[in-house]
């Protein structure tokens, strides 16, 4: 055992002092493979090259009206965390109101004032983190100069025997001046009123139809997600509240 690692301890000193390509060529076949370290080629798993975000790379036309401003950089400390993380705070102006939009550090926006359009970029295209806010961001800003310009609608259709929605106030309950209530009678023993928040409006056109309207689309639609939830759509009858141009599958009936 002993005679084994002087041996050893011999050989990796002389294989050290000399050149690679001698000791490879002095040493026996069978010890070549052992002194080799050269690492071993590193398995490629895609071939392509990294592409632009589909919708990142898409300037956003400013139509006339709406004014984008840019600020400065600012520490936003995380709610969840207590990590604190560089936004930038980007002011959307338009016929129809304002609205105020936090974006990554790593997000640049080229407005163009006199082309009225405004390109959206990142840092590094080889990171995923900001690859996937490049698209989410371009997405945002888009909503948010549709909305102050012309607006978002949401559709509620009520489809099932005696569902009736109206529009209606209720002082007792309201939070701010003059809100209206979305009142809704889906079979239950009392009436649904939901209030809407503010800066936006509701109506309904038909006793199964309410029509939402605001600057804000993810407001929106979370409020028509809220509405929804008092009837989810079931796939037997095919009864419930449908948004847009929402639409289920129906299912054969179960036979007994």
């Amino acid at each position: 055992m002993l005679a084994s690692k002087t041996t050893r301890r011999a050989l990796a000193s002389w294989c050290s002092s000399s050149s690679p390509s001698t000791a490879t060529q002095l040493l026996p076949s069978f010890l070549v493979p052992a002194l080799q370290t050269a690492n071993p080629p590193r398995r490629t798993f895609s071939a392509t090259a990294n592409r632009p975000s589909k919708l990142g790379r898409n300037p956003i036309s400013i139509p006339p009206g709406v004014e984008l401003e840019v600020g400065d950089l600012f520490v936003k400390k995380d709610v969840t965390t207590y990590l604190q993380t560089k936004k930038r705070k980007v002011v959307v102006k338009g016929p129809l109101g304002k609205l105020e939009l936090d974006i990554p550090s790593f997000v640049k926006i080229d407005h163009d004032t006199e082309g009225r359009k405004a390109v959206l970029t990142v840092e590094d295209k080889d990171q995923k983190k900001q690859m996937e806010m490049w698209g989410t961001t371009w997405s945002y800003l888009n909503n948010y100069i549709m909305g102050v310009s012309e607006g978002h609608t949401a559709v509620l259709r009520l489809v099932g025997i005696g569902y009736r929605a109206t529009v209606e106030p209720r002082p007792a309950a309201e939070e701010y001046p003059g809100q209206q209530f979305v009142c809704l009678k889906l079979g239950f023993s009392h009436p649904v009123e939901m209030g809407l928040p503010l800066g936006m409006k509701a109506s309904a056109p038909q006793p199964t139809r309410v029509l939402l309207e605001g600057i804000d689309k993810e407001e929106i639609m979370t409020f028509a997600a809220n509405i929804r939830r008092w009837r989810v759509p079931e796939p037997y009858k095919g009864k419930g509240i449908f948004i847009n141009d929402e639409t289920i599958k129906l299912k054969a009936k179960k036979i007994k």
